[in-house]
């Protein structure tokens, strides 16, 4: 009975793993791609910092190019870095978390096969495919 209840719990705590694992992958592609786009602004806003205020600049919509003032393009920049920076924040603080579910998920798996050297002996005999 007991032996039963181990292997619903082990079956449980692998499924958290599973998850936890793939929220986790997500959310530190999810700070690269936020990274990538913070960078990309910050480095257009250093070549128009070069750029005389007075000189034609054209914004990128797709396959189209439509002009722009340097100002309004210095702005829309300045949103997409600091945006890009509250992101990775946010992102942060999820991904802190996450460590922290599967830290403990892992504990819970540790205890339970401490608990019960047979489940151990048994999930090591498996074949993993």
């Amino acid at each position: 009975m007991a032996d039963e209840a181990n292997k619903t719990a082990f079956l449980e705590i692998q499924g958290r793993m599973i998850e936890t694992t793939g929220k986790l992958k997500q959310v530190q592609n999810q700070m690269r791609t936020k990274e990538a786009e913070k960078k990309r602004a910050y480095l257009t806003m250093e070549e128009l910092k070069q750029v005389p205020d007075d000189t034609n600049v054209y914004k990128s919509i797709g396959r189209m190019f439509v002009l722009e003032t340097k100002a309004s393009l210095m702005n829309e920049q300045e949103k997409k870095f600091t945006d890009g920076e509250a992101s990775i924040t946010t992102l942060q603080s999820s991904k802190e978390y996450l460590e922290k579910q599967m830290a403990e998920v892992e504990s819970n798996l540790r205890e339970l096969l401490q608990q019960d050297p047979g489940l151990a002996r048994q999930i090591m005999s498996m074949n993993v495919v």
